[in-house]
């Protein structure tokens, strides 16, 4: 079942060491199939070098497992909730990338100080309150914050003690999202070293993403 959805979420789940994102078997992806709405996500406790498509967990909405012979990742009801109150994704990473995660730890956003930042999340990156693992709890708050926190434009949000989740149209989209909240939260930690970061306008970082979205690319 879904064998092209398990190849594509096996297969990126390799970004995720060789972006310096994960340590041992922590953090995981998923994709919704539009057509069942069921979803492949990683198996929990896998170890990333022993990822492939047949080993990716299918489930359904609520999570219940469909098809696989491993149980799917400890985070699969977040994941779950956030695909049903937000029909609009297609994928989710959730990491606990180092740079972000110190942001998390101190509970702060992660200020916009970086045309990059405007461009990719045009604006901060919110930072969530603490939630327990392993329920809905995380995925309400996650969902919270995008449609109602500091910056509904951003596909990313870092979750107080505990890390970082991403969303987009697709698997892979989300995982860009998650590689660049790692790339600028260092970054911007870097510059509080130096001194205190200049802010960036919030009419200039509404323009810049504005320019990213529809007229950067191919």
């Amino acid at each position: 079942m879904l064998e092209q959805l398990r190849k594509i979420v096996a297969d990126l789940h390799a970004e995720l060491p060789r972006n310096g994102l994960v340590t041992w078997t922590s953090g995981n992806i998923s994709a919704r199939d539009p057509q069942t709405g069921y979803v492949v996500i990683k198996p929990s406790g896998v170890m990333f070098e022993d990822l492939g498509p047949h080993n990716m967990v299918v489930v359904d909405s609520e999570g219940r497992v469909v098809e696989g012979d491993h149980k799917p990742s400890s985070d699969t009801a977040t994941h779950c909730y956030i695909y049903r109150a937000m029909p609009e994704v297609g994928g989710i990473v959730h990491t606990h990338s180092p740079y972000a995660t110190a942001w998390a730890a101190l509970g702060r956003d992660i200020p916009c100080v970086l045309t990059a930042m405007a461009d990719e999340f045009g604006g901060v990156i919110p930072c969530g309150g603490f939630a327990l693992i392993g329920g809905e709890e995380i995925g309400r708050e996650v969902v919270r914050v995008l449609r109602e926190g500091p910056n509904p434009r951003s596909p990313a949000v870092i979750m107080q003690n505990h890390g970082v989740f991403t969303v987009g149209p697709t698997p892979k989209a989300a995982v860009k999202a998650a590689v660049m909240c790692e790339d600028v939260a260092r970054t911007v930690f870097l510059a509080h070293l130096l001194g205190t970061p200049i802010p960036i306008a919030p009419e200039d970082i509404a323009r810049l993403h504005e320019r990213y979205t529809t007229v950067y690319g191919q």
